[in-house]
């Protein structure tokens, strides 16, 4: 497999820089103008205060940063890791979707990886670089050892995680190379892993979905734990009008993990106002998958105003019947 190399000094290859701005500009570019500007420039808000720089945690090869939030009142032991999208600062998108406040309400902790613009030209975190994602190695490795450090730092009995995007990329990478260390996770406008280990890959799956069967992702997984029995529950989200990620890479996903777990289907397709969902569940380790399926949304995450704690309209976040993350909170049962 053709395998993706850049300086971590930074020095990138010209033809590399030219693919990473190609991309990178393709997830942003072709989101539909009604719910994303088209001259995105980085969020310049000043960070939430109530964050703190994460410091010595150990090997750090994706050279990547992060801010953690402890409520004040922190009794269930359990932390959520948020991984944003491309062109967010992740501490910005935990506040505007509403997952600051939540924690604050259901007193859980918030862990929060940041890109940065020498990484990805676009900040995005690279989940289609093989030297990235696998066990051990890059950015997989950084996260890992944010997340064991934070656990052990605010004594965490479970750990949860929300990717966005590329973040929801690297979400499902974490969960297949690492499922010991969560409780569950939520992949939003994300894909499976492995989806692509080179650009030409990487769109072409954003575009069409893994060009891997569902049986073929599932022997991957099993060859990385062999003995494994048990996987992490996962909730999916999509818009069926995302222009960016195909919604057909979410319901690939959904199918795969439950082939993956030995899940049954308990609904299939049930609708509510402006969405509908599909629910597989194991009935014998418990582990399930909700497949959430936004009509009129294009790609991010949505947010509701109207409801308390149901997040801020803005870029990459989108004005739904249901929010995202109290409903993700909600069935998590935090």
């Amino acid at each position: 497999m053709h395998k993706l190399f850049y300086h971590r000094s930074r020095k990138l290859t010209s033809a590399w820089l030219l693919g990473l701005w190609l991309l990178t500009s393709l997830l942003i570019l072709i989101a539909s103008p009604s719910h994303a500007n088209t001259n995105i420039e980085p969020q310049a808000e000043a960070p939430n205060q109530a964050y703190q720089a994460l410091t010595d945690f150990g090997d750090n090869p994706g050279e990547l940063t992060a801010r953690y939030f402890v409520p004040e009142k922190y009794d269930n032991r359990a932390l959520v890791v948020l991984l944003h999208g491309c062109v967010q600062e992740g501490v910005t998108l935990a506040d505007k979707s509403g997952l600051t406040a939540l924690a604050s309400s259901h007193h859980f902790a918030v862990l929060v990886p940041q890109q940065s613009y020498e990484n990805n030209v676009k900040a995005c975190f690279n989940w289609f670089s093989n030297q990235d994602t696998q066990q051990d190695s890059g950015e997989m490795l950084s996260i890992k050892n944010m997340i064991a450090k934070t656990q052990e730092q605010l004594q965490a009995r479970q750990v949860y995680l929300i990717g966005l995007s590329a973040g929801g990329a690297m979400a499902s990478a974490l969960l297949i190379n690492y499922p010991d260390q969560f409780e569950a996770g939520a992949i939003i406008a994300g894909l499976t892993y492995p989806c692509a280990d080179n650009l030409t890959k990487a769109i072409s799956c954003m575009k069409s979905g893994p060009a891997e069967t569902n049986h073929e992702l599932v022997d991957y997984a099993k060859r990385l734990h062999p003995k494994r029995q048990g996987w992490p529950s996962l909730i999916i989200w999509t818009g069926l009008k995302d222009t960016v990620v195909n919604p057909v890479n979410s319901q690939r996903l959904a199918q795969y993990w439950a082939e993956l777990t030995q899940a049954e289907p308990l609904e299939t397709k049930t609708p509510h106002q402006g969405y509908q969902q599909s629910l597989w569940k194991n009935s014998v380790n418990s582990t399930d998958i909700l497949l959430v399926e936004i009509n009129n949304m294009n790609h991010g995450i949505s947010v509701n105003q109207d409801i308390k704690n149901g997040g801020t309209e803005t870029d990459f976040l989108i004005n739904s019947p249901i929010s995202t993350m109290v409903e993700t909170i909600k069935k998590w049962q935090l």
